[in-house]
């Protein structure tokens, strides 16, 4: 099935949506948006994340203090992180920032929320969104979203990110998922703008996209307060897939120079290869 849409930006609609069940059939089922893979979610198992980068997200949520979490998600899709973060976390409070309300009814109806939860999605982009919470609300702040595969230029922004660390509680965290060729030209960029608002960051990534090799995805994982790096690394020890870490004086010196994306000077995230043999691992 399929609906035109987006996911947590503004704008005209892109291109189609479309619900494909893996090819396995066990019931798992990918969010396909503008062509490109966006969410997997398994009804049976909410712990079955299916990409590299929202099991990366989980890591680090994993290692947050126990109990329930305020976590606010830029982009909604499949919701999939949501499901397991209600999974993990009973009783989490959690905002999602999706403007397409096709999308959302869509998922709502045939990958339906368990019962219980406490998932609340507002038909809102995450610009106009995040600057619609109030102050030190949330816990976690999730970026991920995306149009036609890249992630919109004012979501990249110092203006943006500080607005992000208005909402989060003292030492709370802020995930964003960056799409970047080698290089990672667009990725040095968020990093420069995070640095100056929150002071403590960190890069995780399969590694072959932190090395370079190929275009990929990479968690950036920002606070004001030290980031647990012992309890980072633990969790991206066990990773499924072949994942590191980079954090401090490492990131210091290889992005030193680095200028920080604003609103006068902003950029999407590089366009995608084209998708060909997309796989849920």
């Amino acid at each position: 099935m399929s609906v035109p849409g987006q996911s947590g930006v503004p704008g005209n609609q892109l291109g189609p949506i479309e619900l494909v069940p893996d090819e396995d059939g066990r019931g798992g089922v990918t969010v396909m948006m503008d062509g490109n893979p966006q969410s997997h979610v398994d009804l049976a198992d909410p712990r079955n994340l299916g990409f590299e980068y929202v099991a990366h997200f989980a890591a680090v949520i994993d290692t947050l203090p126990a109990g329930p979490l305020a976590v606010t998600h830029i982009g909604g899709a499949g919701l999939t992180l949501a499901r397991y973060v209600n999974a993990e976390r009973p009783g989490s409070p959690q905002i999602v920032l999706e403007p397409n309300a096709p999308l959302t009814e869509l998922v709502r109806r045939k990958l339906p929320l368990p019962r219980s939860h406490r998932i609340r999605v507002r038909p809102v982009d995450g610009r106009t969104g995040i600057g619609q919470l109030a102050d030190v609300s949330a816990d976690v702040v999730v970026l991920d979203a995306y149009a036609a595969g890249r992630v919109p230029s004012e979501l990249g922004t110092l203006e943006f990110l500080t607005d992000v660390a208005r909402v989060l509680r003292p030492g709370g965290t802020m995930l964003l998922n960056l799409a970047d060729e080698p290089g990672m030209a667009y990725v040095r960029r968020v990093y420069a703008g995070l640095v100056p608002v929150f002071g403590h960051v960190a890069l995780i990534g399969t590694h072959d996209v932190l090395k370079g090799k190929r275009f990929g995805n990479t968690v950036a994982v920002a606070s004001s307060r030290p980031l647990d790096i012992p309890a980072l690394r633990r969790q991206v020890a066990r990773s499924p897939f072949p994942t590191g870490m980079r954090d401090g004086i490492q990131l210091a010196r290889a992005f030193a120079g680095s200028s920080a994306f604003t609103g006068s000077d902003s950029a999407q995230s590089p366009p995608p290869p084209p998708v060909k043999g997309w796989r849920v691992r």
